[in-house]
């Protein structure tokens, strides 16, 4: 071969190289314009973990999530506002999404697919919509209960009784969503002074508030507790997990209930992809996911099937809670509650 024609082969060969190395390198920069999302996630772990990993996998969006109790997404909220690090607030009760709105951390959004979105699930503005809804009631430790010679409760009556002192576990109002819920619920049902008067007698009758409101149930699933208040979902989710001894029971009187929400945030960053994750988890597909991994709410979607979990608390006797009041007063209605009952939200 000619030192000539050698030349042009190897010039056509770098010139293929280039080629090849730039075309591969603007397939990359493909691949990273689609960016990145975090969201703060109120509902369980394993849940959010399953969600950012299925949505990651279908967009290719680089996804990360902080899971944290409502109270606590919205203390840091507030801290970063201006500034935000996450762009969705994802589970958890909408009354911390209608507080955050009061705050003007919210951006307004109704997603294309919330037409498919069951009526009363979701706010007519955009400042949330539902994605599940869990039941609030009680859980108990069977052993324990027949044990100490005691009754599950069933009534929000049952707590003030001599028996059961020392023997209650619930979260704080202050740092849970779902404590905030039976705080809410019982001001709905009874009014705000005889609300306070209930729980000046309740409070002495609880052996610990912890900060998170799934720890009740997993306390008493573990005999750590002998009952607590929950969200009924959760505790249905540790009995199939395992803990044989907890049973259930709903307040005859009639108990408050979650909507889980989806919501924007104001000035966080990756709008776009933010909008495309909200689209997604309100979905029929997305929302039956939960099932999988234990999570067994109803659900918002008008075509998707709600666990077969579910079914045994389908018939609770609910009150008709008013989520805008009580985001609306979250803050007032905890301080007060903090007040009357001399307690803090527990920081650990």
């Amino acid at each position: 071969m000619s030192k000539k024609r050698f030349a042009i082969i190897s010039v056509l060969l770098l010139v293929l190289a280039i080629s090849f190395v730039s075309a591969a390198g603007s397939q990359d920069s493909k691949v990273e314009d689609k960016g990145s999302l975090v969201f703060y996630a109120g509902l369980q772990e394993d849940h959010a973990a399953m969600i950012a990993e299925e949505f990651e996998a279908v967009t290719g969006i680089k996804t990360e999530f902080v899971r944290m109790s409502s109270g606590e997404i919205l203390a840091r909220l507030k801290a970063e506002k201006g500034n935000m690090s996450a762009s969705v607030w994802y589970g958890g009760p909408v009354d911390g999404i209608v507080a955050a709105d009061q705050e003007g951390i919210i951006e307004h959004y109704i997603s294309p697919e919330a037409v498919n979105i069951k009526e009363g699930f979701k706010e007519p503005n955009g400042i949330w919509t539902g994605i599940y809804i869990g039941y609030l009631g009680f859980v108990g430790n069977q052993a324990i209960l027949k044990e100490k010679g005691l009754e599950m409760p069933t009534s929000w009556a049952d707590f003030l009784k001599p028996e059961y002192n020392q023997e209650i576990v619930v979260a704080h109002p202050g740092s849970s969503g779902t404590a905030y819920t039976m705080l809410a619920t019982i001001v709905q049902m009874m009014g705000e002074d005889a609300a306070m008067e209930y729980f000046k007698k309740f409070s002495p009758q609880v052996r610990q508030y912890t900060k998170s409101g799934t720890a009740p149930g997993r306390m008493a699933g573990l005999g750590e507790a002998t009952v607590g208040i929950t969200f009924l979902h959760d505790a249905i989710k540790y009995k199939k997990e395992g803990y044989k001894d907890i049973i259930i029971s709903a307040p005859v009187e009639g108990t408050g209930y979650e909507i889980g929400g989806v919501a924007l945030l104001k000035g966080g960053p990756d709008q776009a992809n933010a909008k495309t994750f909200i689209d997604w988890v309100l979905t029929k597909d997305v929302q039956e996911m939960g099932k999988t991994v234990g999570s067994f709410q109803f659900l918002t979607n008008k075509d998707a099937l709600p666990p077969e979990e579910a079914m045994s608390i389908k018939d609770t006797k609910l009150i008709d809670y008013d989520f805008q009041w009580a985001g609306e007063n979250k803050k007032r209605l905890v301080e007060l509650f903090s007040r009357e009952t001399s307690t803090v939200a527990p920081t650990k």
